[in-house]
């Protein structure tokens, strides 16, 4: 404030004012506006429901954190089965549902058809309340396509978040499933994703990769240049997922009914998740140690084609390795339950076909709980072996079977990956240093940067 602004003193009046911040200019909060049209996005979001999983936890703790750095959070999604056309998250962040395609949902992999009616929509919104962004954050590529035909028309920067990429998914499929590759298309529109993948992120101000892998493949496969595409990792709410003593621990595992050694596994249900391999890696430790066994929470349905079946396929697998008393197969836990999942557990297997990053991992590290995690992923560069975490691979039933024994066998093993692990995700993985990172990078591009803390890509091991 200056003395000569009459609107806002007198001059004569003197009193101490806030630290001038590049977020509170003239006295009104900047506005990012968030774009995730895709599945269930809301305040409490129903995790697990078709399309409805880590990407919408993301956005949401995202959102938050930049609110509290200063910002006023639109998230942008889809309106359908009735659902409301504005919902408050908490002070400064709101989700706005627009519709298209009519009331019924449609699975992310063919939502792309109604994007265009989707972002006339939104700007209608946007212009009619007046309002003005600083940029747009997209996320996934639906809602970078809707991304992008906003920024075009607001003309303004737009920053888009892959969270997955169309050509290393396609390229892990092949390999896992080659005699399905003739109905890849229909089942993922994979041909239809791609295109729009590389014209988006050629067009977009900034991409941000969410793991050392993606960045690799957005360099190489989409032909990114250095200055377009940035590595900023996911982060977690670190005042709910954190260590808690032994006493409570144990505490927790009587509510869950566990006795014996606990593998926990949680996820949406998707054949991406692994889940099949993961009984087949179980039937190994199954074998050597009695005492083992296995908690998987995992959604009842799925909105890909492909994994309708899924399971069914689930409870067979269980049936032929005669695991009946030692698995059990529950539908996803309410959010609020999911720290006490991993509590409780004795390890948490990440077991992944492909994983941009793994979200459920760092969640259960950061609670203290010991983690192996698949190398078809991004998360196991960023630890290391044997101190904070132990990786496999998934496919290797062999092989992530007895690398989970090991940390079942040996206690002090255990509580060493425990401990350490919970360590590496806090100095790496909070929501508050990745919404500054995101703020960093894009302000570095335009003008002057905020001094915050930035991520240093070094710390995983490139």
């Amino acid at each position: 404030m200056t003395a000569n602004d009459s609107s806002m003193k007198n001059e004569h009046d003197i009193e101490l004012q806030p630290p001038p911040t590049h977020h509170h200019r003239k006295g009104r909060r900047q506005r990012i506006a968030m774009v995730s049209t895709h599945g269930y996005v809301a305040a409490d979001p129903p995790l697990g429901a078709p399309d409805t999983g880590g990407q919408v936890v993301y956005v949401l703790e995202l959102s938050r954190k930049l609110a509290e750095l200063g910002y006023e959070v639109d998230i942008y999604t889809r309106q359908f089965e009735e659902q409301s056309a504005i919902e408050p998250v908490e002070e400064h962040v709101r989700i706005v549902r627009l519709p298209c395609g009519g009331n019924a949902f449609i699975p992310k992999e063919f939502l792309c058809e109604s994007l265009h009616e989707w972002a006339e929509n939104a700007l209608r919104f946007i212009r009619k309340e007046d309002l003005d962004y600083q940029f747009i954050n997209s996320h996934y590529w639906d809602g970078g396509v809707a991304g992008q035909e906003l920024a075009d028309t607001l003309e303004v920067p737009h920053v888009h978040t892959p969270h997955s990429l169309g050509v290393w998914k396609k390229r892990n499929m092949q390999e896992d499933a080659p005699e399905e590759e003739r109905h890849f298309d229909e089942k993922y529109n994979f041909t239809s994703r791609i295109h729009h993948e590389k014209l988006l992120y050629r067009e977009s101000y900034l991409v941000i990769a969410t793991s050392p892998i993606q960045l690799d493949i957005l360099r190489r496969d989409y032909d990114l240049g250095r200055d377009d595409v940035r590595m900023i990792p996911p982060g977690y709410d670190d005042s709910r997922f954190f260590p808690v003593g032994e006493a409570t621990r144990q505490a927790t595992r009587e509510d869950y009914g566990y006795d014996g050694k606990v593998v926990a596994c949680v996820g949406r249900l998707a054949r991406n998740k692994g889940f099949d391999l993961l009984i087949h890696a179980f039937s190994v430790v199954a074998e050597r140690i009695p005492q083992a066994r296995l908690q998987m929470a995992v959604g009842a349905e799925s909105s890909d084609p492909g994994d309708s079946e899924m399971l069914e396929e689930l409870f067979t697998l269980v049936r032929d390795y005669e695991l009946e008393d030692r698995v059990t197969i529950t539908e996803s836990l309410p959010d609020e339950e999911m720290a006490d999942f991993y509590r409780a557990a004795d390890v948490f297997a990440l077991p992944s076909r492909y994983e941009p990053f793994g979200m459920t991992a760092i969640e259960a590290m950061a609670c203290g709980t010991p983690a192996v995690i698949t190398v078809n992923g991004g998360l196991y560069r960023a630890v290391t072996y044997g101190r904070d975490a132990l990786y496999a691979d998934s496919f290797d039933k062999y092989d992530f079977g007895i690398t989970l024994m090991k940390v079942l066998k040996y206690g002090r093993l255990r509580q060493d990956l425990g401990r350490e692990g919970a360590r590496r995700v806090r100095s790496l993985f909070t929501w508050t240093g990745i919404a500054q990172q995101l703020l960093r990078a894009v302000e570095g591009r335009s003008g002057p940067t905020l001094k915050i803390a930035e991520f240093d890509e070094e710390k995983f091991e490139l």
